[in-house]
């Protein structure tokens, strides 16, 4: 059996299978992933934002509104000023390519904060948010200026403004 720390919820999880012994990747690091998300745990609670905090932080300098949703969700509806780099196509050299610098305030926000929209922003899985991932992920590759969009939000409704082939305002 194998034996996994989650710092985070304060447990051990033991797993039904046996470990893999043979089975080396090191390319592959799910307990480095497991310590590094309770690290960020607590930093993250502490940096979701409201959408008037979101809206005034988008407007300050130095700062990235990144869209990891994929690139046909991101055509149909996307905060305006939103840069696009789909979840699936971060590494260290794309990420640099869009955030000037591992200082810059990066915005992030996904499917599951808006409603009334569900081609552009189809709702997910609440545990598989694309907004906890990509923070994991960006604090991995280390950036530690990142905030959320906490609330969810009626795409009718919202001041954050939005462009893109589904917006019709």
């Amino acid at each position: 059996m194998r034996t996994v720390c989650c710092l985070l919820l304060g447990i051990t999880l033991t797993s039904a299978l046996p470990a893999a012994e043979g089975i080396k990747n090191p390319a592959i690091d799910f307990p480095q992933f497991l310590r590094l998300a309770a690290e960020v745990a607590p930093v993250r609670e502490r940096h979701r934002v409201s959408e008037a905090e979101f809206i005034a932080m988008a407007g300050r300098p130095d700062t990235v509104v990144l869209d990891a949703r994929s690139a046909d969700k991101f055509v149909l509806r996307h905060i305006k000023g939103a840069i696009n780099l789909p979840f699936t196509d971060f590494t260290e050299a794309t990420l640099a390519r869009v955030i000037p610098s591992k200082a810059s305030r990066v915005l992030i926000y996904c499917n599951n904060n808006f409603v009334g929209a569900q081609a552009s922003f189809a709702s997910k899985a609440a545990p598989a948010s694309l907004n906890i991932s990509t923070f994991v992920a960006l604090a991995t590759y280390g950036y530690r200026n990142v905030y959320e969009l906490g609330p969810l939000l009626d795409v009718a409704a919202t001041k954050l403004p939005f462009t893109g082939t589904e917006v019709t305002k």
